[in-house]
């Protein structure tokens, strides 16, 4: 059932203890037959009832109850209450012979305060919640403050239950050292360089750089790796028309077959090989030298 804001500020204030005798018999009638209206005024009792667990009882000192005493025996004493007098009877009605009667003045018309009193009555709860709730607000804010700075104060169900949280640190990574580099020129038998073969030593990645070599209309160069541990030579691809080309081809080799072979460039048809044997004899060969040693070994001979 949905309730008025009326209804939500009487549940409050008869959990508060603020309602005079009629209100909180208005309250409890409702809460007689309405379980929801019960339910939520139950709700406000659980709520509120914190403060009365945070405030102990005090007793006043004996001079407080003397000192009323005293104030109570020089009060002046209380003056008779005085009831207005009742208004005169109204004259008979004359008869009809008599003389005329002369006309009544209309009386005062009956001001309606009913909505003043309850406007008046909506007010004074409202600022009665408000004032609570204040309070209850500042409560919570002391029982926060305590819980962080003094939990040992509190009694022990409302102190913080001990958590125990679990950091993992994690180091960062060292960087990789370098990886050793290898270097063939790749030139024919007049000398000068036609291309550079560069091999990474961990990835096996290879790029061959065109130097000096022009490839003749419809044809093209084929990359050959020869090795006397295989049986014949493997194809590592077309080389391409641009100036860098890049392979991964290397990866299915051993270190041992990549650094000691011999690296030969053929002319084939466009598009290279077409059953993975070179057609003709190699135009520049060579062989894989060692330029950047890998990190904390000392650089090889070559081959």
């Amino acid at each position: 059932m949905a309730y008025s804001e009326d209804h939500i500020a009487l549940a409050a204030e008869y959990a508060l203890g603020t309602l005079d005798a009629d209100e909180r018999s208005q309250v409890e009638t409702m809460m007689s037959v309405d379980q929801d209206f019960t339910a939520m005024v139950q709700a406000w009792e659980y709520r509120l009832g914190v403060l009365n667990q945070m405030v102990g009882s005090v007793e006043p000192r004996p001079i407080v109850w003397e000192n009323i005493r005293t104030a109570i025996g020089h009060a002046e004493p209380q003056a008779p209450i005085v009831l207005p007098e009742p208004p005169p009877p109204m004259p008979a009605a004359p008869d009809e012979a008599s003389e005329p009667v002369a006309p009544v003045a209309p009386a005062a018309p009956v001001v309606d305060n009913s909505n003043v009193i309850r406007l008046s009555r909506r007010a004074r709860r409202w600022r009665s919640l408000a004032t609570s709730m204040t309070a209850l607000a500042g409560a919570l804010v002391a029982v926060i403050g305590i819980e962080i700075y003094l939990p040992d104060l509190l009694p022990e169900r409302l102190r913080p239950k001990p958590r125990t949280q679990l950091v993992e640190v994690r180091t960062p990574a060292s960087p990789q050292p370098p990886s050793a580099q290898y270097v063939a020129l790749l030139q024919g038998p007049g000398g000068g360089p036609a291309f550079i073969l560069t091999v990474d030593g961990a990835t096996k990645n290879f790029t061959v750089r065109k130097v000096g070599a022009s490839a003749e209309p419809g044809k093209s160069f084929e990359l050959w790796l020869i090795s006397d541990r295989l049986p014949r030579p493997r194809s590592l691809g077309v080389i391409g028309g641009d100036e860098f080309t890049a392979r991964r081809v290397l990866s299915s080799y051993d270190t041992d077959v990549i650094n000691g072979a011999t690296y030969a460039v053929t002319v084939e048809q466009a598009g290279g090989s077409p059953d993975g044997a070179p057609h003709s004899p190699p135009v520049y060969t060579g062989k894989l030298i060692e330029t950047v040693p890998p990190q904390g070994s000392a650089p090889s001979r070559p081959r």
